[in-house]
């Protein structure tokens, strides 16, 4: 944190996905089939160490084609307008984007995964595995 309040983020790694742009990535990764390959920076690599013995992982990453100036959204099939913190809206204050994926290949640095919702070039913040006990909620 610096003087003034605010943090920096640093990429581990790059996304790249079928998606070029919001209109073609599907709402939620759940809904496509589609395969991507998340590249690890040269730097992190040893982080990857035991990540291609998990199913699933949870991908965060920065929507860097958002709009950070909307505080308000409607969710599809809604027409009532709710506050980005209610809504899984790509546009927001801060676009953190989370996913999760299933886990198909490690390939050195690389993963191809499938069920990704970025788009391709997004900056990967963090990989996180999917723990199946413990932060499933009840509904």
């Amino acid at each position: 944190m610096d003087r003034k309040g605010n943090y920096r983020l640093i990429p581990v790694g790059v996304i790249h996905s079928p998606y070029s742009s919001p209109e073609e990535a599907p709402r939620q990764g759940v809904l496509s089939g589609e395969e991507s390959e998340i590249e690890i920076f040269e730097e992190y690599a040893e982080a990857l160490e035991g990540v291609e013995e998990l199913h699933h992982l949870v991908v965060l990453y920065w929507f860097d084609r958002g709009r950070r100036d909307l505080l308000k959204a409607t969710p599809p099939g809604e027409a009532r307008e709710r506050g980005v913190f209610a809504t899984r809206s790509p546009h927001r204050p801060n676009p953190i984007a989370l996913c999760v994926v299933e886990v198909l290949e490690r390939k050195g640095r690389r993963l191809r995964v499938r069920g990704l919702d970025a788009l391709d070039g997004s900056p990967l913040l963090d990989l996180k595995p999917l723990l199946s006990e413990g932060e499933a909620v009840k509904l």
